[in-house]
């Protein structure tokens, strides 16, 4: 499989073991990508990038000076960038009453100011490629006690359609993948409770949550040549479009073994 041979691909946010960074990672790697692996975790990170023999770089996406020593050193070492997705969230489940003002701080550093920031960044260094963003169908459909992560989610959805249309003439495409759960350590302490992973797959008409390689697999055709399209959202969910989230009184009975 050689549909990125040659191409430099950045993907910050792959520092959590069996996380959806690591998952595009491993197949921008198969597919023949050379990778600079982005996070926090230095550790698992290190291992990552000596598995798929890219290079690791520890980057907050909270920090600008991060972002912008992860585009330079890709540019010193490799010579360009083609490809830069970012993967980084933050699982806020609040009530909206209850949602205070450090929630709100800290979700829009990671999941509005730091994206947008990464966006900015990886413009600057980019000659033509692609830029993806990992969303979320919540930012479309309803998803009860979720507002803020909702809001931020939807807001940077946004802020990709204005810098798509921005930078085409340059030959970046920009885009986002919108998945809906997913078994990934984020959502570690819902899925282990059969019940409540049962409610989110009777949410999709394929009867199940996705897996990371399947976000992955979406992410390669969006990195690579063949695909003309930008400023879109791509719904990588099993079809939770037609449908719904479970709601909270879905999920409460669930947990509750009812």
């Amino acid at each position: 499989m050689t549909r990125l041979a040659g191409k430099v691909a950045v993907v910050l946010g792959a520092g959590g073991r069996g996380n959806m960074g690591q998952a595009i990672a491993r197949r921008f790697a198969d597919e023949g990508a050379r990778l600079i692996v982005a996070g926090r975790d230095v550790a698992a990170l290190d291992m990552l990038a000596g598995e798929i023999d890219g290079l690791s770089v520890r980057c907050d996406i909270r920090v600008r000076d991060d972002i912008e020593a992860l585009a330079r050193e890709a540019v010193n070492t490799f010579g360009r960038i083609d490809i830069a997705v970012n993967c980084v969230g933050l699982n806020l489940c609040r009530p909206f009453a209850q949602t205070g003002e450090e929630d709100l701080r800290n979700l829009y550093d990671v999941q509005f100011k730091g994206p947008f920031q990464f966006l900015q960044t990886m413009v600057a260094a980019m000659n033509g490629g692609s830029i993806i963003q990992i969303s979320s169908a919540a930012a479309t459909i309803l998803l009860d006690d979720y507002a803020a992560y909702r809001g931020t989610k939807a807001a940077i959805d946004q802020v990709v359609r204005s810098v798509a249309d921005e930078f085409g003439a340059r030959g970046i495409r920009v885009n986002t993948i919108s998945p809906g759960a997913v078994r990934t350590p984020m959502t570690e302490a819902v899925m282990r409770n059969t019940d409540a992973a049962a409610a989110f797959a009777a949410s999709s008409p394929l009867g199940r949550v996705a897996t990371p390689e399947e976000i992955a697999a979406a992410a390669v055709w969006l990195a690579s040549d063949e695909c003309f399209m930008t400023g879109e959202t791509l719904q990588v969910n099993g079809g939770l479009m037609l449908r719904r989230n479970p709601t909270r009184r879905d999920l409460a009975m669930a947990l509750a073994g009812g």
